[in-house]
Parts: structure tokens; C-alpha cells; sequence
């Protein structure tokens, strides 16, 4: 007589082996495979993510001389005068503190440009003091 058999019988006979240990989890291939794909994204994205910080820093760095210079201006016609500091305007409140310089990331490295012979004060613009060009091409100091 012939007997058919339904399957293994025992303590595993329900139990998928997948893999050839038999141990769950992930082969080194698997992982090698998942950390090229992160690491070509990651080429991708990091360059683009670096020239957005250098392009923000350049608005931000255009933005404070823009305010900067409305302050001075406002400065001198209400008093007459162009401020002796920067320091004046914040302490007379025109200003909430010292611009900050995003390249430098300094609030005190600024140029100062004194005003044309007959006019009373020390401050009539003031500049960057960074080296270079932002991503637009401008150098920083001739903003």
C-alpha cells in the first residue's frame, strides 16, 4: 500500500524556510545595495542643499543693508546728522540690535563709509567686509 504524505511532520512543518539559515533578518548584499542607493541620493541632494544656504545668506546679508540704510537715512532727517556708530542707532532705537553679516557671521564686521565733506556724523553706508561673490555674481562688499 502506498501512502502519500501531506508534508514534513514535526516541531517546524510549518515554518517557511526563506533563507538558507534560516535566521531572520537582511544579507549583506541587501544592505549594500540599500546604503549605494542612499548614498547616490545623498550625492544628489547635498550640493543643492549647500548652494541654497550660500543664496540665502546673500539675501539676507542684501535685505539687512537695504534696512540698515533706511535707518540712516531716517536717522538723518530726523536729527540733522548721520549717526556717530552703529551703535548710536540701536542706542537712540532705531534699530533692535547690530545687523548681523550672514557671510561673516558678525554683527560688528561691517564697513563703514563716512559721509561727504560738510556733513555732520561718521556713518553714511556701511558695506561687508566679506571676500568673494555670493551665488549671483556681486561681490559682497560692492552691495
Amino acid at each position: 500500500m502506498v501512502s502519500i504524505s501531506s508534508g514534513p511532520r514535526g516541531p517546524n512543518a510549518g515554518a517557511c524556510r526563506c533563507r538558507g539559515s534560516g535566521a531572520p533578518g537582511f544579507t549583506l548584499i541587501e544592505l549594500l545595495v540599500v546604503l549605494a542607493i542612499v548614498a547616490t541620493l545623498l550625492s544628489l541632494v547635498v550640493p543643492r542643499y549647500y548652494s541654497k544656504i550660500d543664496a540665502t545668506k546673500e539675501l539676507v546679508l542684501t535685505e539687512n543693508l537695504r534696512t540698515t540704510r533706511q535707518v540712516i537715512g531716517k536717522f538723518h532727517a530726523d536729527t540733522g546728522r548721520y549717526p556717530q556708530s552703529l551703535e548710536e542707532l540701536v542706542r537712540r532705537q532705531y534699530l533692535a540690535g547690530l545687523p548681523m553679516d550672514p557671510i561673516l557671521e558678525s554683527a560688528t564686521a561691517w564697513i563703514v563709509i563716512p559721509p561727504p565733506d560738510g556733513f555732520e556724523g561718521t556713518v553714511y553706508d556701511i558695506r561687508s567686509a566679506a571676500q568673494g561673490a555670493g551665488p549671483s555674481g556681486v561681490a559682497y562688499g560692492q552691495r
